[in-house]
């Protein structure tokens, strides 16, 4: 069975109560539950992580090489900053998909630059906690 690593990154452990105007009331075991029904139905085994800490991200990253078959990535804040992340992509040799809740171009500047939008094979912003089983079912057939 193919397996799909769904890595979240900073203040993602907040959803439901932080700035539920732009991320929803959706909280993350809210999504894990809908993303674990979906990954079912797609024959798909399923990772869900999340971390504060950019360092944390870039071993999942790694150990994905060997242990998964893609990756969904909602990296937070560190989309716009983290060339770590960027590298670890890379390394990493498997399907990536970015993933954001908030159409992060319809917000602040800094926000619509990405540094890992390069090395992925997509993105996906936009449709709220609905991006995540947009992000299976485009992921799905380039395990």
């Amino acid at each position: 069975m193919k397996s799909v690593l769904i890595l979240n990154g900073p203040n993602l452990n907040m959803l439901g109560t932080r700035q539920p105007e732009i991320y929803g009331s959706t909280t993350m075991e809210d999504i894990h539950a809908a993303c674990a029904a979906k990954a079912k139905a797609l024959n798909i085994a399923l990772a869900f992580e999340q971390s504060n800490h950019e360092g944390r991200m870039i071993d999942l990253l790694h150990a994905a090489r060997t242990e998964h078959h893609g990756v969904i990535l909602n990296a937070g804040a560190y989309t716009h900053t983290s060339i770590a992340l960027h590298d670890a992509i890379i390394a990493m040799e498997r399907p990536c998909i970015e993933l954001h809740l908030s159409n992060v171009h319809a917000r602040e500047e800094f926000r619509h630059r990405s540094m890992i939008a390069p090395v992925v094979v997509g993105v996906i912003a936009g449709f709220g906690a609905n991006g995540y089983q947009l992000a299976l079912d485009a992921i799905s057939p380039l395990l």
